[in-house]
């Protein structure tokens, strides 16, 4: 009897509990159709630029779902790359054939490669074996040169992505441990201790942000000099850059952990907080294909620091951008920071009103 009451008393107490209900029974079912539509999404053709095509070789690229935009004459190969987002620029002059990849993704430019280079091949083949017989075949063999504007033939998908892991640690934890020790002074009645006294909602918010700030700021720190030089993650551009970024990603997990903490009332709640906060972060950030998804969960994923934080810090880790190339991103993920620190204020009002 003993144990059925305590099973009866246990069952209350999470029923009477309807966040817990809601993380049993309904966060599940969210992340599930979550997964569903970024997994589900349309697969992205990759886009091919080429000068002095030969009109078969296109139409072949064509068949093999590869668009081909054809350029009558371009003068810098590198910028039309990546000013019209293409994935790689096929160059024909005279008797030399280049191939210039992106590899922004290198499962994309591999097989990019590969279709391209087969084609190419196969067709220079033909016309070799027609003009002038079965000799020449092995001419065409290796004469397409392949150059890439980020990394290198040895680059791999982690290399790509490494970046984004980076940021995402740093806002997981920055998120969790300010969310769970401005929780526990709640719990244990130091926030209302404090608040009897005569100090401000604006001196409590940013005595909080000044003293977690400061733990953020070592960590972030440590994570980022421990990816580079221990686990020798991929840096093309400033490590300073890398800092100055994790340390404003850790300035928005700081001031959202603080404000959701006024939400929760205890250390489980606020471990609630994850999947349906964290989570999505993780999907939308870059590791999984954006392009490829419907346009509403595009622009869903703009709604996430993390997309920013990402996209900036793969900028200078992997591609060499510098600070001016990604200041549109660190305005935005500053902006969410300012937007958490004013709510927070008004959080702080169910506590007192000053």
């Amino acid at each position: 009897m003993r144990i059925v009451a305590l099973v009866k008393r246990i069952l209350l107490q999470i029923f009477r509990d309807k966040r817990t209900l809601a993380l049993l029974f309904v966060a599940p079912l969210l992340v599930l159709t979550l997964m569903n539509l970024v997994f589900n999404g349309n697969t992205v053709s990759p886009v091919l630029g080429v000068t002095n095509g030969d009109p078969q070789i296109i139409k072949k690229l064509n068949d093999e779902d590869i668009i081909v935009l054809d350029y009558d004459k371009v003068s810098n190969i590198n910028e039309t790359i990546v000013d019209n987002n293409l994935d790689g620029f096929l160059q024909v002059e005279d008797d030399k054939t280049t191939l210039i990849l992106l590899n922004d993704d290198p499962t994309i430019a591999k097989s990019l490669e590969m279709k391209v280079k087969q084609i190419y091949s196969k067709e220079t083949q033909l016309k070799l074996m027609e003009s002038i017989g079965m000799q020449s075949q092995l001419l065409s063999q290796d004469s397409m040169e392949t150059s890439y504007i980020y990394g290198s033939s040895e680059t791999e998908l982690f290399d790509t992505f490494s970046p984004i892991l980076v940021g995402f640690f740093v806002f997981f934890f920055v998120f969790l441990i300010s969310g769970i020790g401005l929780l526990s002074e709640r719990t244990t009645g130091t926030l209302e201790r404090l608040m009897a006294t005569p100090i401000k909602r604006g001196e409590i918010v940013t005595g909080y942000l000044i003293g977690y700030g400061l733990l953020a700021l070592i960590q972030t720190v440590i994570i980022v000099l421990y990816a580079i030089h221990v686990l020798d993650m991929v840096l093309v551009g400033s490590i300073w850059n890398v800092i100055l970024i994790n340390i404003i990603v850790a300035l928005v997990a700081l001031s959202l952990g603080i404000l959701l903490s006024s939400f929760a009332s205890s250390e489980f709640q606020m471990v609630q907080f994850i999947p349906l906060i964290i989570v999505p972060q993780v999907f939308f950030s870059g590791i999984f294909s954006i392009e490829g998804m419907a346009d509403w969960l595009q622009v869903f994923a703009k709604l996430m620091p993390l997309y920013y934080a990402a996209d900036a810090l793969k900028g200078v880790m992997y591609q060499g951008l510098g600070l001016s190339d990604i200041s549109s991103n660190l305005y935005i993920l500053l902006a969410f920071a300012i937007v958490f620190i004013v709510l927070n204020l008004f959080a702080l009002k169910k506590y007192r009103k000053l």
